[in-house]
């Protein structure tokens, strides 16, 4: 099998499935307390790596995943971002997780948008939501960043069955009006 050798590129960074050098990258963000608070929680290496590979194993499945960031300037990887819907979620999502170091550059909004644009394009999705934590205010100001306005409170599937969830969104025809508004 063989996964997409697929790139987008903006100003500053690449997207791309992820590969197997990311991994150790990956594993310091999600061992990172305040990184991974809101991305399902701090975890172990043997832990991460199962995560690292579920996206992976999407990408040969679903023919989509959320892609690892790596920043041009340096060629780190900074984070992972883009579209992801497994089981039970509760719509097509687009979602981020950088690596403190990436937080305040701008790279969320800068990658999200090359990545709605991309679901949008690519895979005919209709809408892109964003599962929000409530407590997670720069990840909501993002999300209004990007045009998606508050839906209301939602439920992810287990084992997150208990996190608290508000679900962002908005349609390809609204994601399509404000960017010709701005273009």
């Amino acid at each position: 099998m063989h996964v997409p050798d697929i790139r987008i590129e903006t100003d500053r960074l690449i997207l791309r499935p992820p590969r197997v050098e990311d991994f150790d990258a990956y594993a310091a963000n999600m061992a990172d307390l305040e990184a991974a608070r809101f991305i399902g929680g701090q975890q172990p290496r043997a832990l991460a790596w199962r995560g690292f590979l579920s996206s992976a194993g999407a990408w040969m499945i679903q023919g989509f995943s959320m892609f690892s960031v790596i920043e041009k300037a340096s060629g780190q990887w900074v984070g992972r971002l883009g579209p992801w819907f497994p089981e039970g979620w509760p719509g097509t999502e687009v979602g981020w997780g950088l690596a403190r170091a990436a937080w305040g550059k701008g790279y969320a909004v800068e990658g999200a948008t090359a990545a709605i644009d991309w679901a949008f394009d690519n895979l005919g999705w209709d809408e892109v939501i964003h599962s929000i934590h409530p407590d997670n205010a720069p990840s909501q100001a993002l999300a209004q960043r990007l045009g998606s306005t508050c839906r209301g409170p939602g439920k992810l599937p287990a084992p997150y069955e208990d996190s608290p969830t508000e679900i962002w969104g908005q349609t390809r025809e609204q994601w399509r009006a404000r960017q010709k508004a701005r273009a």
